[in-house]
């Protein structure tokens, strides 16, 4: 049954209320009308003993807000608003619901005249667990006599609606906040909202919602308001889809967070301890229930999540007698980017990878000339599917260049081509090397498969595959392969002696000694 809103204070008290809310400081602000708004630390309420948001989600909010301010500068400018898209995955019990909740909250009581779609990975979870939450929310606004509350949605009181007709000529046809079902088998059915005055999108459980759903999302957003806001909140179960293409193939587009719930202040510890006794602390289950990680491996990953992990984490010991290689990786279409990656030995951490989109060779070829003058690399190996020119110019200025044809026949059997041969060999060395905590690095690592050809040879998934499954181009991650392609003599032959060949033959193949 439907809740009516009522005329709760003295017209002069209402008009009051009204001023407050719409102030500019409390108007732009989500944080701050979160503050004012709910009844934080006061006796008798369900926020009797909660003095505020949670970090997280304060975090959040105030994004929100630098996000309005940054629209405002733009239209100053006289360029286009911006729409702000937030994914944030987590384990569970976060709060979640609750932050979308205070969300629709400050949408319908600051942008007059917005229009709110809240959906979920399937229906249950919507009506029973997600819009239950924003029921209870609005029940505990300050200002929640302006709303009429239904099973699925929330609309403004007649008395509200009319007030808002008459005297600021607002046309409320398109104002509420909804909770919506879509059908995968027609996505289109899932379409049609657009407002002028403001738009936002919430999906809850969002890694269960299928990319068509996503795909007509998009369409929400045409209209350049600075009011545009698209949410996506999920427990990382999936290694595919668009929630994870949010974190990989379309990370460029969102501001992403990942949450351990263990971090998250308010939260029962105990159950994820239970969760990690259960399972073990580098479970699957762990990462995705606790710590707000995608599954570490899928079947047919080559490199696991949590041997990229591991190299993250270990620690460097310096060893300048090692050599230094350059690996370049070229572009090879319009999205991809020009990778430069130097590593020392077991030492992929300490020069950060360079990366560049919409360079041509030649000017490619000038930064490299650039970088080996900066760092005097002992090898330096280009990838040539794309690189020829950078090749070719970087010899006409006099340098020592090594052509690495991926698509060449590997010296190892086992592999189809060079380029697997080589992320077999980092993959090797990633056991006891060390690279920097980048994301976009370790997702470049994480992301390709694997198969077996007509000889029962591995063949590493190609980028063009990669893409069609909705992940970026390993950019980053064929520079650092690159750094493979030759064997380089360490600089202090004594450290050498009293080892056998094998191993030292060995240990440069994989390049540990350099």
């Amino acid at each position: 049954m439907a809740t009516q809103g009522k005329v709760k204070y003295s017209p002069q008290e209402e008009q009051g209320l009204m001023a407050r809310i719409w102030r500019k400081d409390i108007k732009d602000d989500p944080y701050a009308f979160v503050m004012f708004a709910f009844p934080w630390g006061k006796k008798g309420t369900p926020l009797e003993h909660v003095h505020g948001p949670r970090a997280w989600q304060k975090r959040v909010l105030i994004k929100m807000r630098d996000h309005i301010a940054e629209n405002k500068i733009r239209a100053q400018r006289g360029e286009p608003p911006q729409v702000l898209q937030v994914c944030v995955g987590s384990g569970r019990g976060i709060g979640k619901s609750a932050l979308v909740s205070m969300i629709i909250c400050w949408m319908m009581s600051c942008v007059i005249g917005s229009t709110t779609i809240v959906t979920a990975n399937t229906e249950s979870q919507l009506k029973d667990k997600t819009w239950g939450e924003v029921g209870k929310w609005f029940a505990m606004l300050i200002n929640s006599h302006w709303f009429d509350k239904a099973a699925m949605s929330v609309r403004p009181a007649d008395w509200f609606k009319q007030k808002l007709a008459d005297e600021l000529k607002v046309d409320t046809g398109y104002y509420y906040a909804q909770a919506q079902t879509w059908s995968e088998e027609n996505p289109d059915a899932f379409a049609g909202a657009h407002n002028m005055n403001g738009i936002l999108e919430i999906m809850d459980e969002a890694s269960g919602i299928p990319t068509p759903i996503w795909t007509v999302s998009e369409g929400f957003f045409t209209e350049p308001t600075i009011y545009r806001f698209w949410f996506a909140f999920s427990n990382p179960r999936r290694n595919t889809g668009a929630f994870f293409e949010c974190f990989h193939k379309m990370r460029d587009f969102w501001w992403r967070l990942n949450i351990d719930a263990r971090t998250v202040e308010g939260t029962d510890k105990s159950v994820y301890d239970k969760i990690i006794a259960k399972y073990g602390e580098d479970s699957d289950e762990v990462r995705v229930e606790v710590k707000g990680q995608f599954p570490k491996q899928g079947d047919s990953q080559f490199i696991g999540r949590d041997t990229i992990q591991a190299a993250v984490e270990r620690e460097l010991f310096e060893d300048e007698y090692a050599g230094l290689i350059m690996g370049v990786d070229p572009a090879r279409f319009g999205a991809d980017s020009s990778v430069i990656y130097f590593r020392r030995g077991r030492d992929g951490r300490s020069i950060p990878a360079m990366s560049f989109k919409g360079k041509d060779n030649m000017w490619m070829a000038n930064k490299c000339a650039e970088m080996i003058e900066k760092y005097k690399p002992d090898a330096v190996c280009v990838d040539a599917g794309n690189g020829t020119g950078i090749i070719d110019r970087l010899r006409e200025m006099g340098y020592k260049v090594h052509e690495v044809w991926f698509g060449a026949k590997s010296e190892d059997e086992a592999y189809a081509n060079k380029r697997t041969e080589l992320w077999g060999r980092m993959r090797d060395w990633l056991k006891e090397g060390c690279i920097p905590q980048e994301q976009e690095l370790m997702d470049d690592l994480a992301g390709p498969e694997y198969d077996f050809n007509s000889k029962d040879q591995i063949m590493l998934e190609s980028k063009e595959k990669m893409k069609s499954r909705g992940l970026s181009s390993p950019d980053i991650g064929d520079a650092l392969a690159c750094t493979f392609a030759v064997k380089v003599a360490r600089k202090d032959s004594s450290l050498m002696k009293g080892r056998s060949k094998q191993r030292v033959a060995k240990d440069l193949d994989y390049g540990i000694l350099g």
